[in-house]
């Protein structure tokens, strides 16, 4: 070796030496001072074994011995063993993960400890000077995977641990996690170009020693290793996933490698048609909802004592009934929630129709449509009633004495993939059912799927019963509108008929005056127009727009005070100031117009109806009074102004509640003072419309 190369290897690994002479100690002192013995020790051996390795690799760059090598590479591969002996201890499963998870952890550890030994094995055959029937370049081979085994073993760590611990356990992995990938270079680098790259090698044990104050830092941290690691029942799955995929490609890369060798000319074509097929397979593997169905029940059966994380379940049940507004939707994604739970790749959704006194199919996913029509007092229905029973059909067609006298229905006998029928239950109402379809994989329908299966449907339950309850109660508010503008739609038709049949009874008398004539035809013209208006309102379901402009409060009382006195009736109007206000017109004659007509019903031919008219405070104000009946105090404070209120016989009470409602809708406000048997005075203010009739600017 050159000398600057040589020198350079030498300060390396003797700064490593050095560096991890002192860990020792100080996890010594650890351990003697009463710490977490089993990862505290494993620990310890693992930078013994480094500090091993260094001096050794120190001792071969100062005497350039072979042997000494020989016994470096020996103590490397130890180092590996040691941490992974260490980070396997943090991995181990707690005794409530059952004994599945317990023996699945025991058999990673004996895989990884069997490699360590293969290279233990390997390597000292190759430095007694034992060929073995390999290339040479594949010696390094071994070292390669066990940096890939360190790094996989570091992303279990980091994943695993609380999130209130991981800062921790951070400093550890990131140093680690360096040295491996480093090493992942250097033996990449040589597998690929036949030798090792000296550089690499020379700086090796520097690269550890700056590795070292993060493995310190990790230490001091720590005051309990056992407890800072959790088994997720996801990762369990995604690392089973990964070492399946991981053994499948080294497989293939194994036959690939010796179809090569023994292929002749041919030997790199086929390489390439095989590298091709592996991820072709590997593809349609991955994305094979079958395969994920296996692989999840063989994780939840094998490495933990219940199946199911409880938590994740109802949280991911929880996400996907809350993110519907529609009982369509929401109906498939309770079929989709509760099928998820089970691997079945399809399902149905019946629920109670009043209309129809029956079960219906309401939803369904993968599943054909079915018309027919279940009822309550059906077996079916009176079986899932009384026992809350997840059926399973499967199970019913070989053993239908467990299900006591249970008689299914023609349409359920019917369908060939039926495997499970959830009850949805609120409280001990039997809102309706899901149906499964056959699942992808082979799934043991226990007591914890059928109690799980039960909670679900019970919670699906209950966000259908209140999906169903928002959307009847938005039906029945939409015929409340519709009744309560047909009521006023029957009020106004009343006043016009009421003024035909005034019209009417006059005719007889007046019917050869022209002038009585021309007021009919404009009379019954105007009521027409009023009847299509209305007619328009309840086609719509609501008030027709109209726009909204200033009116001139003082004309619109003279057309009133002349409406009525062609009924025979005076109304005495006042106007102290002209005065306008914003509005429809049309609609504030009728309010007008309803508060006199109430005033002279309440007054006798001989008694007095008056309107004043003034400006007050920035507003206008209107005054509308009589001397007739009055009211009583309770009824001006709870009933007036209320729908189907009302002191006349005839009267429905909706005139003076949509009178109400109108002045508040322009910002007015409505004042009563009344007396009974004295007379009432109503006092109507409303904000002014002031309409600009010039300019500042002046043309030139």
């Amino acid at each position: 070796m050159a000398g600057d190369l040589a020198t350079l290897m030498t300060w390396s690994y003797g700064l490593c030496a050095t560096a991890y002479a002192l860990l020792a100690i100080f996890l010594l002192s650890q351990i003697r001072g009463g710490r977490a013995a089993a990862p505290n020790s494993a620990m310890l051996a693992a930078v013994v074994f480094t500090l091993c390795w260094s001096l050794l690799s120190l001792g071969a760059a100062e005497t350039d011995s072979s042997s000494l090598y020989a016994i470096a590479m020996e103590a490397d591969i130890l180092r590996y063993g040691a941490w992974f002996v260490f980070i396997l201890q943090l991995l181990r499963p707690s005794a409530d993960m059952g004994p599945q998870s317990l023996r699945s952890h025991r058999a990673v550890a004996l895989a990884i400890g069997l490699a360590v030994v293969v290279g233990l094995v390997a390597q000292a055959l190759v430095a007694s000077g034992v060929m073995l029937p390999i290339p040479p370049k594949w010696l390094v081979f071994h070292p390669l995977l066990l940096a890939v085994i360190g790094l996989f073993l570091l992303e279990q760590l980091l994943r695993n641990v609380a999130t209130d611990s991981r800062w921790n356990v951070k400093p550890l992995c990131l140093g680690l996690a360096g040295a491996f990938i480093f090493d992942l270079y250097v033996y990449s680098d040589a597998m690929l170009f036949g030798k090792l790259d000296a550089d690499a090698v020379s700086i090796r044990g520097l690269v550890h020693a700056l590795v070292m104050p993060l493995v310190w830092l990790c230490v001091a941290r720590n005051r309990d290793w056992a407890r800072r690691v959790r088994l997720s029942r996801k990762m369990v799955m995604h690392t089973t996933g990964l070492l399946a995929v991981g053994f499948y490609l080294l497989f293939m890369a194994a036959v690939g490698y010796y179809v090569r060798f023994f292929g002749g000319d041919w030997g790199r074509a086929f390489q390439l048609a095989l590298v091709f097929a592996a991820l072709l397979g590997l593809a349609v593997l991955a994305f094979s909802g079958a395969m994920r169905a296996k692989l999840r029940v063989l994780v939840g059966k094998h490495f933990f004592r219940y199946r199911y994380d409880y938590r994740e379940e109802w949280l991911k049940v929880t996400r996907a009934l809350s993110a519907q507004n529609s009982p369509q939707a929401l109906g498939e994604q309770v079929i989709r929630g509760l099928a998820d739970m089970v691997e079945s790749p399809g399902g149905s959704l019946w629920l109670w129709d009043g209309a129809r006194e029956g079960y219906r199919q309401f939803s369904r996913w993968n599943m054909p449509d079915c018309g027919a029509l279940e009822g309550r007092d059906s077996s079916l229905g009176r079986f899932l009633l009384n026992s809350g029973w997840v059926i399973n059909l499967e199970e019913f067609r070989s053993l239908p004495s467990r299900y006591e006298s249970l008689e299914l229905p023609a349409w359920l006998s019917e369908m060939d993939n039926a495997w499970l029928l959830v009850p949805l239950m609120v409280g001990h109402d039997l809102t309706g059912w899901v149906i499964l379809g056959s699942s992808r994989t082979q799934v043991d329908v226990n007591w914890e799927v059928n109690d799980l299966l039960r909670t679900a449907g019970n919670q699906a339950a209950g966000y259908l019963a209140q999906m169903l309850a928002t959307e009847a109660l938005l039906e029945a508010r939409k015929f409340e509108a519709f009744n309560r503008m047909s009521a006023f739609v029957v009020h106004d038709l009343k006043n016009i008929v009421s003024q035909l049949s005034l019209m009417l009874k006059n005719a007889e008398r007046h019917k050869d005056n022209p002038e009585f004539q021309e007021d009919m035809l404009m009379t019954v013209e105007n009521s027409v127009e009023r009847m299509r208006r209305l007619m328009l309102q309840l086609r719509e379901g609501a008030a027709p727009t109209s726009a909204t402009c200033g009116v001139e409060l003082s004309r619109l009382f003279e057309r009133v005070r002349a409406t009525k006195q062609k009924t025979g009736r005076q109304v005495a109007v006042q106007v102290g100031e002209a005065v306008s206000v914003r509005g429809d017109e049309e609609r504030l004659e009728r309010v007008f117009g309803h508060l006199v007509q109430n005033s002279l019903d309440a007054t006798d031919h001989d008694g007095r109806v008056w309107v004043k008219l003034d400006r007050d405070a920035g507003q206008a104000r209107v005054e509308v009074g009589d001397t007739g009946r009055g009211m009583t105090p309770e009824f001006v404070r709870d009933r007036l102004f209320k729908p189907f209120q009302t002191t006349k016989q005839a009267g429905m009470g909706i005139g003076a509640y949509e009178s109400f409602q109108y002045i508040r809708e322009l910002g007015g406000e409505v004042a009563v003072d009344s007396t009974l048997n004295v007379g009432t005075k109503i006092v109507v203010m409303l904000p002014l419309f002031q309409a600009s009739r010039g300019s500042d600017l002046e043309v030139a």
